[in-house]
């Protein structure tokens, strides 16, 4: 192993030898397309203006992918390029290197997307945009060439299984009953708190968008087809004001680390945004016609 990370790093300074304050600055910006704040701003965007199914499932598989990469980086616990050379480490991270969060994100995000997409992009995007992503990983300092590889392979496994299997899953919640779809969705969330103790807002996002999803498709019929482009300008801001509001707002009243309530706060302040998402500003569109339900 430790010649495996060895030769990791080596490449790393290989790749950094072209290194420049102009290069770093976009490598920097680019790699955002990976993190959570960009499926923050995007997963809203097509839940609210393009197709709130589709959004849904697409939403939810991010979240399991991301989910079990926060699980597997605390099971193998391995150390970042910059954790043994100092001198690598271009940008930071709080968390270990093993997967690849944003390898693994981007192509699950892509490679599900890609059936959507006209082809050949989406089969082009969705091998570009993870290995984009993954280059700039490697230049800042963050992974090894194996993170990269465990990330891209767990990522786009998740996405073909979808693609294959996705199809049986659907049609069997879509027979289920919404109680039923309740009491999966708390299970899931009891499950991912479980394995997952010391971080719970993936698994309170997931389940306060599962919770808020059920209701709408079952009570509230939100189509988020319906609209001109300047209603679903309208819808943007004043869902995506609702999501800073949340997010921010109770990340300043939410306690400290050290509080015995601080994972419950968290769960339940993530699960707020993810059922704000899901279900509280699609009623609020409807109430403020901005958007119609589906049917009308």
């Amino acid at each position: 192993m430790e010649a495996i990370l060895e030769w990791g790093v080596e490449l790393v300074r290989a790749i950094q030898t072209i290194q420049s304050p102009a290069l770093t600055a976009l490598m920097k910006v680019l790699t955002l397309a990976g993190s959570e704040y960009f499926y923050l701003l995007v997963l809203p965007v097509i839940f609210w203006c393009i197709d709130e199914r589709f959004a849904l499932r697409f939403g939810l598989l991010i979240l399991v992918s991301a989910f079990l990469n926060s699980w597997l980086k605390i099971l193998f616990r391995q150390p970042r390029p910059y954790d043994l050379d100092p001198s690598l480490g271009l940008s930071h991270e709080s968390s270990y290197g093993l997967p690849s969060g944003h390898s693994q994100g981007t192509a699950t995000f892509w490679g599900l997307l890609a059936p959507k997409l006209k082809k050949p992009w989406g089969i082009v995007l969705a091998i570009f945009m993870p290995l984009l992503i993954g280059f700039t990983r490697l230049y800042l300092g963050v992974h090894f060439p194996t993170d990269l590889f465990a990330g891209w392979l767990l990522g786009w496994g998740i996405a073909l299984a979808w693609y294959f299997f996705g199809h049986g899953v659907e049609s069997f919640l879509a027979k289920a009953q919404l109680r039923a779809r309740l009491i999966l969705a708390s299970l899931a969330a009891i499950a991912m708190n479980a394995l997952l103790p010391h971080d719970t807002s993936l698994s309170g996002v997931f389940f306060g968008t599962a919770l808020g999803a059920a209701f709408n498709i079952d009570k509230l019929g939100f189509d988020a087809k319906q609209g001109s482009p300047i209603l679903k300008l309208a819808r943007l801001g004043v869902g995506l004001a609702g999501v800073l509001l949340i997010y921010f707002g109770g990340k300043l009243v939410s306690p400290g680390e050290e509080d015995a309530l601080y994972s419950l706060i968290r769960f339940m302040r993530y699960g707020l945004v993810g059922a704000w998402v899901s279900l509280g500003a699609p009623w609020l569109f409807i109430r403020l016609r901005l958007g119609e339900a589906r049917g009308r």
